[in-house]
Parts: structure tokens; C-alpha cells; sequence
């Protein structure tokens, strides 16, 4: 009896992991939580927010090179207006080489940095860059 035991709980226990670390289903869309009805904020710390998020993004934050921000403009996402800066970088890879420039977009949901959209060319087409060497100077 104490080695079924002992099975159940080891096919069990991943389940009530898993129950308790929840998953991107709990996150609120965009459409959830945002002020009804008017506009969004401009935000007003958005490169300290975009920093922030940045250095929970990256794998290595240290070694950024050729970084750049444009000013958040009014996009629209799930059919609403959200604030979004463009962000272009060029990452130190895991072997310490450089590869491909990146672009992401930031999004602003009632005036605070909210997440990073991977796939940005269309959100940040035309976007006006200007130097970003705080994203380059961070540690870990």
C-alpha cells in the first residue's frame, strides 16, 4: 500500500504545481482591467518601465549594444488605444557573440509598462528611435 501511495503522489504533485504557478491564461488581456471608456494615460516613467521589463525579458540584460527607444504613440490592440514604444537592441547571444538587431514593442496599460510584444514590425513601422544607454548599461 505505501509504494501506490507513493505513485499517486508523484503523478499528483505536478498537477498542484502546476494549480499554483497558474499560467498565461490568469493574465488579464488588454482588454481587462483598463480604464472604461476613456483614453489611456501617456506614460509618464516609460523608460524606466521599459527597462524593467526588459531586464525580466532578457535571458543576459548585460551587454546590450545599439539601443534605441522611440516615444510612445497611441496604437490600437484588441481593438482599443494603448500606448507603445518601439525598442530596437542588438543582444549578447549565450556564446558571447552578436547576432541580428531586435525590435519589440512595449505596451502601456493605464500608464504603466504592461508587457513586450515580440512580433513588432507592424506596431513599430515608422517609429522614430533615439539612443536608449540605460538598456545598455544593465547588469543582472
Amino acid at each position: 500500500m505505501g509504494q501506490l501511495a507513493k505513485r499517486a503522489a508523484i503523478l499528483v504533485l505536478p498537477l498542484i504545481l502546476a494549480a499554483c504557478f497558474g499560467s498565461d491564461g490568469d493574465r488579464p488581456s488588454l482588454m481587462e482591467g483598463t480604464q472604461a471608456g476613456g483614453p489611456q494615460p501617456f506614460p509618464d516613467n516609460f523608460r524606466g518601465d521599459s527597462l524593467a521589463l526588459m531586464h525580466t525579458y532578457l535571458n543576459n540584460p548585460v551587454g546590450v549594444r545599439d539601443a534605441g527607444m522611440a516615444d510612445p504613440v497611441l496604437r490600437e490592440l484588441g481593438g482599443r488605444q494603448f500606448y507603445v514604444s518601439c525598442l530596437r537592441y542588438t543582444p549578447r547571444e549565450s556564446d558571447g557573440s552578436y547576432k541580428t538587431m531586435r525590435e519589440r514593442a512595449v505596451v502601456f496599460v493605464n500608464g504603466r509598462g504592461d508587457r513586450i510584444i515580440d512580433r513588432a514590425s507592424e506596431l513599430c513601422a515608422g517609429a522614430v528611435y533615439a539612443p536608449f544607454p540605460e538598456l545598455e548599461k544593465m547588469t543582472r
